[in-house]
């Protein structure tokens, strides 16, 4: 059984960083690579997670132009964890970021619905103006 575990959410001031952390459990065998999204505000229904950036199983990462420049997403040795890397945040961050594992990922998806193989519980990010 594939698990996913998030960390690293929480509330910080505008222009603050955090670091969000998501470990994988038994996707050792499979060929998906892992990343994130976050729930956006105001989207339809079945597209309210926009994608935010990805590592595949090679190890080549996306990162969406929204957030280039201040969120980096990296993995450690063992491929099983990723690290996605937030700096000079913005209110307009604010969301749940939730972890998931895919080999195909969409621009935008249901939270946690059945596009994307495999999700987190998600963590929630709050940015203080």
């Amino acid at each position: 059984e594939v698990h996913l575990e998030e960390s690293g959410g929480g509330t910080v001031q505008a222009g603050g960083s955090l670091i969000l952390s998501c470990t994988a459990s038994g996707l050792t065998d499979d060929n998906s690579g892992m990343g994130w999204y976050r729930q956006v505000p105001g989207k339809e229904l079945g597209k309210e997670c926009e994608r935010v950036a990805r590592v595949t199983k090679d190890g080549r990462t996306f990162v969406e132009d929204s957030v280039k420049g201040r969120f980096t997403i990296s993995r450690d040795n063992s491929g099983t964890t990723v690290f996605l890397q937030m700096k000079s945040l913005i209110p307009e961050d604010t969301a749940v970021y939730y972890c998931a594992a895919d080999s195909v990922w969409l621009g935008f998806t249901a939270c946690r619905g059945r596009y994307m193989k495999y999700w987190g519980k998600g963590t929630p990010v709050t940015i203080a103006s």
